[in-house]
């Protein structure tokens, strides 16, 4: 199996999914107090942004990796 254009097609998927979503956000579960029979916890939300050069250099990336596995075939 040929890896190198496997990464390739997988760096421009991912590279238009980040382009297309532009975020995704998280939680966390957090214990505050935990004394006895008495606990609290805080749920924190996270939102991660990425950034549209990311996207465009996952492109670029995996459309140089396919181009290189050609030539070497």
């Amino acid at each position: 199996m040929r890896l190198i254009p496997l990464a390739g097609l997988i760096l421009i998927v991912a590279g238009i999914a980040g382009l297309a979503v532009g975020h995704f956000s998280y939680a966390t579960h957090r214990k505050v107090i935990d004394m006895g029979p008495v606990s609290a916890s805080v749920t924190q939300h996270h939102d991660v942004s990425i950034p549209d050069i990311a996207g465009f250099g996952a492109i670029a990336a995996g459309v140089v990796l396919i181009a290189v596995s050609r030539r070497r075939a």
